[in-house]
């Protein structure tokens, strides 16, 4: 066999699990090629695809696994089972699964989680959002400061989600701390565990509730795909056995628990993001607000390329040795998918990448993955930021940031990638049209 003649990856890079300089990091290693070999918490290494193109053909590639059973070194143990981030890789839902497996999963949520549910979501969305604006003056601390990301873009995702999943009121608190702690790369052993016994409690409940009382939900809807309706009619009962077949107790569980961290936290993440990239650049913010409800997509579209809500996204096994972007990957490596940095790739979107311009060419951008595991509430999180991002700055116009935005401590994670805190001045409200 000829010797490989390709030269070796850069790296490895050790990547700060606190985030503290996210972009900066990526910057360097992007700087060094579109693959770097990177090291994880706990010495664990690991491939990180970081330049766009790289991105995109990682996700397109056929012999690339999305199920951690290809992991070798899970696999023989190298990486141990109380690895403290190990429940951000070992899921079974079908963000982990793939070909027929994949669709086997994703097939009972596309049912029930269907562009009309979502559609008719809008006003209750709206209503969410006025009840959230009417609460924040609140929210203020003795010096008059209010943080943005908890009170109003974690609560929105956090409201709507739970709503469409079903969660009751008083379990919600519980189920965002877990969410929130589940994305901290900083976890010991023993955190991460309680995580895990928690998450898998709390959703087990949630199942048997919704067993013994249904309501007009998610997780109803996926109960009753399982159960397979003894009223449905022969085609439906051959469809509905061939949807139970594939969701286990243990796969329903782990199917809700990736619609509420996704649907969570994400979409928190893109709130913080696009609000604190609209506080700290003025101009682009009345261009926006001058510039009609066509330009709010746009500033979605920017924020979600400019500041991707995902950091890196776990996580990808090749099942045979494979090339990407020119670097040879052996077979059961990890790989991640560096999106936030792919968003700033110089080669994709010009030399000012990471400047925040919403009047800048429409340029497809990676933030919700792409592939057969394009992210299935991508327009569930678009469609909460336009109505939340415009309704906001309309609300309180004098709206001002109280810190300086390279001060902000970011969220302690590689997964997600957002400030842990937006803290603002409201101002005096704007007069609601519905006010004398």
């Amino acid at each position: 066999m000829p010797r490989d003649t390709r030269p070796a990856a850069p790296g490895p890079f050790t990547l700060d699990p606190t985030a503290a300089d996210h972009f900066g990091e990526a910057a360097r290693m992007r700087a060094a090629g579109p693959v770097v070999r990177v090291v994880l918490p706990g010495d664990v290494p690991a491939w990180l695809i970081i330049r766009h193109d790289a991105v995109a053909e990682l996700l397109a590639h056929r012999e690339v696994s999305k199920d951690w059973r290809n992991w070798a070194a899970l696999a023989d143990g190298t990486v141990p089972a109380d690895w403290p981030l190990l429940g951000m890789f070992k899921v079974d839902n079908m963000v982990y699964a793939d070909g027929d497996d994949h669709l086997r999963l994703r097939r009972p949520v596309v049912k029930v989680f269907t562009p009309a549910r979502v559609a008719a979501m809008g006003s209750g969305i709206e209503n969410i959002v006025d009840g959230l604006l009417d609460h924040l003056p609140r929210k203020a601390d003795a010096d008059c400061v209010v943080d943005l990301r908890a009170h109003f873009a974690e609560q929105v995702p956090l409201t709507v989600i739970c709503d469409l999943v079903g969660v009751p009121h008083d379990w919600r608190p519980l189920l965002a701390g877990l969410v929130q702690r589940l994305f901290d790369t900083t976890l010991t052993a023993g955190e991460a565990a309680h995580i895990q016994h928690a998450r898998y409690h709390l959703l087990r409940d949630l199942v048997l509730l919704r067993r013994t009382e249904p309501a007009d939900d998610i997780t109803t809807a996926l109960i009753a795909l399982c159960d397979n309706d003894t009223n449905a009619s022969t085609d439906e009962k051959n469809t509905q056995a061939e949807d139970a077949k594939t969701l286990s107790a243990e796969e329903l569980v782990d199917t809700l628990w990736l619609l509420l961290t996704a649907g969570y936290e994400t979409t928190a993440s893109l709130l913080a993001n696009a609000s604190l990239a609209l506080l700290a650049h003025p101009g682009q913010l009345r261009a926006a607000r001058d510039g009609g409800p066509d330009m709010w997509p746009r500033v979605v579209e920017e924020s979600l390329r400019r500041n991707a809500p995902v950091g890196n996204f776990p996580a990808r096994y090749p099942l045979t040795d494979i090339t990407i972007a020119g670097t040879a990957i052996p077979a059961g490596d990890l790989v991640l998918a560096g999106y936030s940095s792919a968003g700033r790739d110089t080669d994709r979107h010009g030399p000012d990448a990471d400047a925040f311009d919403i009047h800048r060419s429409a340029a497809k951008h990676l933030a919700f993955g792409g592939g057969p595991h394009l992210c299935l509430g991508a327009h569930l999180a678009r469609l909460q930021a336009t109505v939340a991002l415009p309704a906001l700055f309309s609300r309180y116009p004098r709206l001002a940031l109280a810190a300086e935005p390279g001060s902000l401590p970011p969220l302690k994670s590689l997964f997600a990638n957002s400030a842990a805190r937006v803290p603002v001045r409201l101002g005096a409200p704007a007069r609601r049209t519905s006010e004398p």
